[in-house]
């Protein structure tokens, strides 16, 4: 069985005074990672879950083995929706999944990770109200 608890932050974003005792073994690689194409045959809403995950922030860490995992979740997904009593057992799995893809706001924030998305006009975009509370402001 494995560590319990949340996974840890990268070497990189840790601040600590004292040595890990086992180093973390970084692999660099090159290159751009593949998106596989998603399946023409898939359900409706699994198709568009899977197509989302481009754009979704947590992905910039996906490599091509959680490409296909997605990939995997999706088909799950796509069968499950074509069920017309699916299993309970089954949803469970693919839950499970979408956990390990970090698809959701909670399955991020328990491994600490947030996502703030910056408006299409980018961060010095300034809304009405906040222009009429600063001038109003003592």
């Amino acid at each position: 069985m494995g560590v319990r608890g949340p996974v840890p932050k990268r070497d990189s974003e840790r601040r600590r005074q004292n040595k890990a005792e086992v180093p973390t073994d970084t692999v660099k690689t090159a290159g751009r990672v593949r998106i596989p194409a998603a399946s023409k045959g898939w359900h409706a809403i699994a198709r568009e879950w899977y197509l989302s995950l481009k754009d979704s922030g947590q992905s910039k860490f996906y490599e091509p083995s959680d490409w296909m995992t997605a990939k995997y979740a999706a088909d799950l997904m796509s069968k499950l929706l074509s069920y017309e009593r699916p299993s309970a057992q089954l949803v469970a799995s693919l839950n499970s999944l979408l956990a390990s893809l970090l698809a959701t706001e909670g399955d991020r924030r328990r491994v600490r990770m947030e996502i703030e998305r910056i408006p299409a006009g980018g961060p010095a975009e300034v809304t009405a109200m906040d222009a009429y509370r600063r001038a109003h402001q003592g």
